[in-house]
């Protein structure tokens, strides 16, 4: 039995390394842009959880026996959800809006073994700092923050411009490790019978 992260998300698979465990890789091929939209008026926390439980229900069923974990995140600022920004442009206008400011990090986890399926989020305080503009174009310029939720990471380059947080850090970086240990114990497991010791 093992864990498969149905995601291609570098951060999600480090955090599992590092707490020990070598998760199977299986991208899940979702149309997020539709989900999104058919969430539309959704609640933050739930649009979060269901992007996630989607990619964890296509991987699933090509690993019953194994626990199959889903995750999703999104920034949460001023009222306004936001994902990956993809392009320079977008990266910097985000940092603009951003910097000075505090948002949240909602990340959302499905975690299905068998028939048994445990859908939650965890949230996270973002205290950005004040980033200068020029710090602002070169960290677009490094294309780290263009695939990452919130145009951020808080374990590499990003680092720099986090202030503070309030909550997780796991859950910042992609993947809780308490939410998955409490799905786990849910499901009859304990954390550590995943370790690769």
């Amino acid at each position: 039995m093992q864990i498969v992260l149905a995601s291609q998300s570098p951060s999600r698979r480090k955090i599992l390394n590092s707490a020990g465990v070598e998760p199977l890789i299986h991208p899940a091929d979702v149309d997020e842009d539709a989900l999104l939209h058919s969430l539309n008026g959704s609640a933050p926390e739930e649009i979060v959880r269901q992007l996630a439980l989607a990619k964890a229900q296509v991987v699933a069923p090509s690993y019953p026996g194994d626990v199959v974990i889903g995750g999703d995140s999104m920034l949460l600022i001023d009222a306004t959800l936001q994902g990956k920004p993809h392009t320079r442009e977008a990266t910097i206008e985000r940092w603009k809006q951003q910097r000075g400011n505090k948002a949240t990090l909602i990340t959302g986890h499905a975690i299905i073994f068998g028939d048994e399926v445990i859908v939650e989020s965890s949230s996270t305080n973002i205290h950005f700092a004040e980033a200068s503009d020029v710090d602002i174009e070169r960290y677009a310029d490094s294309g780290e923050p263009l695939e990452c939720a919130g145009a951020f990471t808080l374990e590499a380059l990003g680092g720099w411009f986090i202030d503070s947080i309030e909550g997780d850090p796991s859950s910042v970086i992609g993947l809780s490790l308490p939410v998955v240990r409490r799905a786990l114990y849910r499901l009859g497991f304990n954390a550590s019978d995943f370790w690769n010791m």
